[in-house]
């Protein structure tokens, strides 16, 4: 069985902020009203390839809009953040959404954005471990006492849980197999992006430390990979669709990179154009029967159980957008059942 969701940058494509946003919100209903699992969006600071740099206000206006679909981001970069006012954010949306909350966490990807937010990047991969301790403790405990290298507190007085419980499903941004002497022991789901080679070893990896561990194969955690993904009713419609979309992205992603005159770090995984993309094995665009043959490929070649799908990026217009989520939806994802 294969899981589906989207993934969202919710990255720029040059309408004003106010009805870019409520764009967004109406397809995010009609992503529930099609079946898909979950939402999962990114947080990225001043650049175009995130407009909701604030995860949870984004998110608490997709929770009432919806009643089923389960949502989160894809991760809250902790580095930039509070942990407690995070935990507090935590605890507000889940019982807002009535327990339909993802959490994803991470150190972040792009460490040139912890730069123009006054976090040195050098210190980023402790301030992630070291914030994320602070929230498991606010979960584990009524009482917060922690002395950290960066983050200070004393009988911090816990007044609210998640209606989860312990807490929300974890998610995490797996960079390689070795991640997941971590992430198996805990339950955390997690999602890697790129060449399906390395989705296939952390696959492995996390089912044998799963079975290591004695607990049951049908409690597997969710193990996904992300990928570009345009549906339309013939292959050249949906090609002409992703080609004449995509570079606005693929600008976007690029953008803090160049303006510091970096080499941009992911370059083989996100070519410059769709046709790229799709050489390097992530991305496609095709008619339903097309697209369900490469899932189906794409699953066997990884070992996957959960695909967040790319479908809403730089300039694709809405209609297409529409028509694209509901043919996958309707012509793709029933196959997988």
């Amino acid at each position: 069985m294969l899981t589906f969701g989207l993934f969202d940058h919710l990255d720029s494509n040059g309408l004003p902020l106010r009805d870019f946003l409520a764009q967004r919100l109406d397809l995010i209903a009609l992503i529930e009203r099609e079946g898909f699992s979950g939402y999962h969006l990114a947080e990225h600071h001043s650049t175009p390839l995130g407009m909701a740099a604030s995860p949870s206000v984004f998110l608490a206006s997709a929770f009432a809009r919806t009643s089923t679909l389960r949502m989160g981001p894809l991760v809250y970069v902790l580095p930039l953040h509070h942990p407690l006012r995070v935990f507090e954010e935590i605890c507000m949306l889940d019982h807002l959404s009535g327990g339909r909350l993802m959490m994803g966490v991470g150190r972040g990807g792009a460490l040139i954005e912890h730069q123009r937010y006054g976090i040195e990047p050098a210190s980023a991969q402790a301030r992630y471990h070291e914030a994320f301790a602070v929230i498991m403790a606010a979960f584990e405990n009524d009482v917060v006492d922690f002395d950290g290298q960066f983050f200070h507190y004393k009988d911090y007085l816990v007044q609210a849980k998640p209606l989860q419980k312990p807490h929300p499903p974890l998610w995490y941004g797996a960079p390689n197999a070795e991640a997941i002497g971590w992430a198996a022991p805990r339950a955390i789901n997690v999602v890697s992006l790129g060449p399906a080679s390395r989705a296939r070893a952390i696959s492995d990896r996390y089912r044998a430390e799963w079975n290591a561990l004695g607990r049951p194969a049908a409690e597997l955690p969710y193990i996904g990979i992300t990928r570009h993904i345009v549906v339309a009713e013939t292959d050249a419609k949906a090609q002409a669709i992703a080609r004449a979309a995509y570079p606005r992205w693929a600008a976007a992603i690029r953008f803090l990179w160049e303006r510091s005159g970096t080499p941009f770090t992911l370059e083989e995984i996100y070519p410059r154009d769709f046709d790229g993309l799709v050489k390097a094995g992530n991305g496609i665009a095709g008619s339903p029967a097309t697209v369900r043959d490469y899932v189906r490929r794409l699953q066997d070649e990884t070992g996957i159980n959960y695909l967040l799908c790319q479908m809403v990026f730089g300039d694709l217009g809405v209609d297409d957008a529409q028509i694209s989520l509901q043919l996958f939806a309707r012509e793709v994802m029933p196959a997988f059942r």
